[in-house]
């Protein structure tokens, strides 16, 4: 199930979405420059670790370690997915919130995805790299934002013979936040010196979004629903 793009209309343009993606792109780019052992060398100065960050928790260097994290990729296939997901579901969130908001609250998320992974792996010394943490606490926005929105997904059947659809998002990025809570789940204690996906940061920055977006509801005005007819 891959989402191909949002059919719910974006109103304003998502500047800070646009920034995002430019500027993890560009630090990319910026790793290629660097040979095997450079890059080795600058994820654990520039990443967090979730052992270091466990035995020096409050301390400037950890913040600026978690914030450096959520710009650092391992791959081109792991900036393209993240990027992805962040086109697709962060304009419409963007478009709610206002540049600023959202700003703070993919920031937001990021951190808290980042220690929701460092308490559950404390003894894990392998950097972490990536901005799904942070993306999945948009995801979580969209879903209590737009969770009948219509999102276009592509499935690939037999590895050849792709097939479109139109599902709402609730089963979309319900079904995401099961896969990680499942894969989670079924990896707890089995932390390699290889590292792997940090589902947990996956998840603690759904949730992350979740709750964010659930109390600024409180208070504020729903989005506009998109009606479909069928």
């Amino acid at each position: 199930m891959i989402p191909i793009k949002t059919l719910h209309p974006v109103r304003t343009k998502g500047y800070v979405t646009y920034g995002l993606i430019v500027l993890n792109a560009a630090v990319f780019l910026w790793q290629l420059t660097l040979s095997q052992t450079q890059l080795g060398q600058t994820y654990y100065a520039l990443a967090a670790v979730p052992c270091e960050i466990s035995r020096n928790f409050l301390s400037v260097e950890t913040l600026l370690d978690i914030f450096r994290s959520m710009f650092l990729h391992g791959s081109w296939t792991h900036l393209v997915g993240n990027m992805t997901f962040l086109w697709i579901f962060g304009r419409n969130v963007e478009d709610y919130f206002g540049h600023r908001k959202f700003f703070l609250l993919y920031l937001t998320a990021g951190f808290l995805a980042a220690l929701t992974e460092v308490v559950v792996n404390t003894g894990l010394c392998v950097p972490m790299v990536g901005a799904s943490g942070a993306i999945a606490g948009v995801l979580g926005a969209y879903l209590l934002l737009y969770p009948g929105s219509r999102v276009k997904i592509m499935i690939i059947f037999f590895r050849f013979f792709p097939r479109f659809y139109n599902i709402p998002a609730l089963v979309v990025l319900g079904f995401w936040f099961v896969v990680q809570l499942f894969n989670g789940i079924t990896t707890l204690g089995a932390a390699t010196l290889g590292g792997g996906v940090a589902f947990f940061a996956h998840i603690g920055g759904f949730v992350t979004g979740l709750i964010a977006t659930f109390f600024y509801l409180m208070f504020n005005k729903p989005p506009d629903r998109t009606v479909y007819t069928e």
